[in-house]
């Protein structure tokens, strides 16, 4: 475990760090004077008047005050686009794109944002945006804030640091990292470019699903999230921060770092996760489990059981099942469901479908496996397999999603998807 991770007691408990012993205070959140002359700040991502095991907040301790800057002004949104992005229109289509190339002149992790879909609507508090991020070049001299959503990074290559206003969070493909809405940071790369998915959640923050009939173990361990240790820059330089806002991007200039937490304690801070950690719960007699049963997070909406948004993952594991078909089977869901690959195969697709891609089917949009994966699992021997070297997501969302007119434009969107349908038989029914 890196030395600037720390174990939590559990997803959404209270932490507690400090870079300079004596920073935190004892018995006060925000006594008189604060150690060292620091500033106090409350961070709250949630309403005040949330219920306590929902209830997120942090007292921060800083070199200056946060409310330490000037006028915002809009910048161009490039390729960023937010719910409802009135660009595409919901369409009952079937959408795949392939990998999204690198540009070529210098981008960092800003700059190399582009958004494929957006659903329900940021202003209302609502909806999920799917992104995709690129970039050749660290941050330097500017942080991001999203004001619109939290936000979760799914790397698919090349590995990141998140430099956050609570510390530092390194982050590999295989892995996730979850950074809460408006907290400032930073994107460095590791030993070349990085890209990736990232999902921005305008609900309820993410959390853990409850495990209902499973009981007390499976799916994702609270013990597994790391936070990042306090780690400030005492840096008195011009810094640009750039921050989402009403769906537009706006720019600011600080006369210093905004990334100078010293200490912090409370509910809310960024977390990573290994999703090689990840419980896998599966059949052992008959039918594909629904997706829902490998949720990684949840943002709940105001209907019970009915997800703003669920983060759900298709990691290795053991298939074993009776006369029936194993991968996932034919369907039509009142969800809407985006799907990336990290790594690997998908076991529903046989082709066309690769790592750094992306597909989306839309609310009742029929889907499932192509032809070559319909006859491969009903000729199959029906005996315990394994499924290695494989890794995708889906982020599923009650809210129709919007392709962006990017995303309906770039030549990554595969034309010919539709035909992973074609040439299966009639059925032979006896009259």
């Amino acid at each position: 475990m890196s030395s600037n991770h720390r174990y939590l007691g559990g997803f959404g408990s209270h932490h507690e760090t400090e870079a300079v012993a004596g920073a935190l205070p004892v018995g006060r959140n925000s006594p008189q004077q604060p150690a060292f002359g620091l500033y106090a700040e409350q961070f709250s991502e949630t309403a005040f008047t949330a219920p306590r095991a929902q209830n997120r907040r942090s007292w921060l301790y800083r070199l200056r005050p946060s409310a330490m800057h000037g006028e915002f002004r809009r910048i161009d949104d490039g390729l960023v686009r937010t719910a409802p992005a009135g660009e595409g229109g919901v369409t009952p289509n079937r959408l795949r794109w392939m990998p999204l190339a690198m540009p070529e002149a210098p981008v960092d992790f800003v700059d190399g944002l582009a958004t494929l879909a957006a659903g329900g609507d940021a202003r209302m508090g609502a909806g999920v945006a799917m992104h995709v991020y690129r970039a050749n070049r660290s941050m330097a001299g500017r942080v991001f804030q999203d004001n619109d959503g939290e936000l979760l990074f799914i790397p698919q290559q090349g590995g990141i640091e998140l430099f956050t206003e609570l510390g530092r969070l390194a982050v590999a493909p295989g892995e996730i990292a979850l950074v809460p809405r408006g907290v400032k940071f930073r994107v460095t790369l590791g030993d070349g470019p990085a890209s990736g998915y990232l999902a921005e959640n305008y609900g309820a923050p993410l959390r853990l699903p409850e495990l209902g009939p499973l009981g007390a173990n499976g799916l994702a361990s609270p013990r597994d999230f790391l936070a990042p240790a306090a780690a400030f820059e005492d840096l008195d330089a011009p810094c640009e921060v750039v921050a989402k806002a009403g769906g537009h991007l706006w720019s600011a200039r600080y006369a210093h770092s905004p990334l100078d937490v010293v200490a912090w304690h409370g509910t809310s801070y960024p977390v990573k996760y290994d999703l090689a950690r990840f419980n896998t719960m599966n059949t052992v007699s008959f039918d594909h489990p629904d997706p829902s049963i490998f949720t990684v997070l949840t943002s709940p909406s105001d209907t019970p059981g009915t997800a703003n948004a669920d983060f759900v993952i298709f990691p290795p594991r053991w298939m074993v099942a009776e006369d029936t078909f194993r991968p996932p089977y034919f369907h039509r869901n009142v969800m809407s469901e985006f799907m990336g690959l990290v790594k690997g195969a998908y076991d529903a697709k046989q082709g066309g479908f690769v790592p750094g891609g992306a597909s989306l089917h839309n609310v009742m949009t029929a889907h499932g496996p192509d032809v070559a994966s319909h006859q491969g699992a009903t000729a199959a021997k029906l005996e315990p397999k394994y499924l290695d070297a494989t890794l995708a997501f889906m982020v599923e969302s009650r809210h129709p999603f919007e392709p962006t007119a990017f995303a309906l434009a770039t030549p990554a969107l595969d034309p010919g998807y539709d035909a992973a349908w074609d040439g299966f038989p009639k059925a032979k029914v006896p009259r």
